[in-house]
């Protein structure tokens, strides 16, 4: 797997390095094309994806979505040149978008299904020495197929071990790396000795544009119950506000009413004079609290 970005540029099929005037032009030709034809775009980093990954999720998500890739350069002056044609439209979100090794996940379909159709088109592959941790690694408990003569380099490395059928096996859960830690070269050995492959590739997902919209992808993660909790706490704090400061609004009104409805009750309770059927059962209870 390509460790650098010029060189997943190199592999990936919509390289523009060197490209002709008129393979130019048709890239031009190809992007305007999609931004015309698809609303909806993920923005997707391919760091350590190759070639034949590449293939594999363009087979995956054909007639879902069209994946484009391309040097940063050319789909800036794409973008730029389509709001030149189409002056305010929402697509100057992606300019900003547009940097490092990125490319665009054209669709008009679900954004869920086809963010899953991405995300399941990941391969493992072994840490390399100098590869940053996109995740933990903890090395589980358990036998290896080391023999005892390698203890001193577990030991090297202060991993605890015993040795049992003629076999190293480690006693207890190793933290051998966190996320955004450097792959050295003691830890890219024990893994490989291991066969243990920590990571997995693919495209990964940073943000998405739909109808002129751009959010970050966590956004897909919410549910509908989500969604009417958050917009309810919402309205509330809405309500809440609104009713401080005597403005009134819909939110509100359930609670202009209630508290209404309790200054009459208090009137009524207060008063012999004045009464009304939904203030009787306080009356009679005030009058009487023991309901005899």
């Amino acid at each position: 797997y390509p460790g650098t970005r010029q060189t997943t540029q190199t592999t990936s099929p919509n390289n523009n390095m060197g490209l002709s005037r008129e393979r130019k032009q048709e890239y031009f030709q190809k992007m305007e094309g999609l931004l015309d034809q698809y609303s909806k775009i993920f923005i997707v980093a391919c760091d350590n994806v190759g070639s034949k990954q590449f293939q594999q999720i363009r087979i995956a998500l054909r007639g879902h979505a069209v994946v484009l890739m391309g040097k940063n350069t050319m789909m800036r002056k794409v973008v730029a040149a389509y709001l030149a044609k189409n002056p305010g439209h929402p697509y100057e979100l992606l300019l900003s978008k547009i940097m490092g090794n990125v490319g665009f996940v054209f669709t008009n379909g679900d954004l869920g299904m086809v963010r899953e159709l991405i995300e399941d088109n990941r391969v493992p592959a072994p840490a390399r020495v100098g590869a940053i941790a996109p995740i933990d690694v903890v090395v589980p408990p358990g036998p290896t197929d080391c023999d005892p003569g390698q203890t001193n380099f577990f030991q090297t490395l202060q991993i605890a071990t015993k040795i049992v059928k003629g076999r190293i096996e480690i006693t207890s859960p190793v933290n051998l790396l966190k996320a955004g830690d450097k792959v050295g070269n003691s830890e890219a050995v024990l893994l490989q000795k291991l066969h243990i492959n920590p990571f997995d590739y693919g495209l990964v997902i940073s943000d998405v544009y739909d109808n002129g919209s751009m959010f970050d992808v966590k956004v897909l993660d919410l549910t509908d119950e989500d969604l009417s909790f958050k917009l309810g706490a919402a309205l509330t704090a809405l309500a809440s506000i609104c009713l401080k400061t005597g403005y009134p609004i819909a939110a509100a009104v359930p609670h202009s009413v209630a508290n209404a409805f309790k200054c009459l009750v208090a009137l009524a309770v207060e008063s012999n004079e004045f009464s009304f059927e939904m203030a009787i059962p306080f009356q009679l209870y005030l009058a009487d609290p023991t309901g005899g």
